[in-house]
């Protein structure tokens, strides 16, 4: 069965105020297994728009990343990072296929 992931692109608008998203959202992650793979981490963006943060997380499954997104305890944490950062987040099932 494939992952799922969550690919999130972020600019932090106010630290403090994302500092308690950073803080929060562990509770969520570690319930529904998530792990990161990309966390920050120095890029290079040759085409497009770049954010000033990047984020992947791999979850069991689509099922489950999409089940944390909507869960309450990802609700809290996120509520601290409104108004404290401008993202954008895409939830997307990995690819278990024949590989080149």
């Amino acid at each position: 069965m494939p992952k799922g992931y969550w690919i999130a692109r972020v600019d932090v608008t106010n630290a403090e105020g994302y500092q308690g998203y950073v803080t929060a959202n562990g509770a969520a992650f570690k319930k529904y297994g998530a792990r990161f793979l990309v966390r920050g981490g120095t890029f290079e963006a040759p085409e497009g728009v770049a954010r000033a943060r990047n984020v992947v997380l791999e979850f069991p499954d689509y099922a489950t990343a999409v089940a944390c997104y909507h869960s309450p305890e990802y609700a809290a944490a996120k509520a601290h990072r409104d108004g404290a950062a401008e993202a954008e987040l895409l939830i997307i099932e990995g690819y278990d296929g024949v590989q080149p």
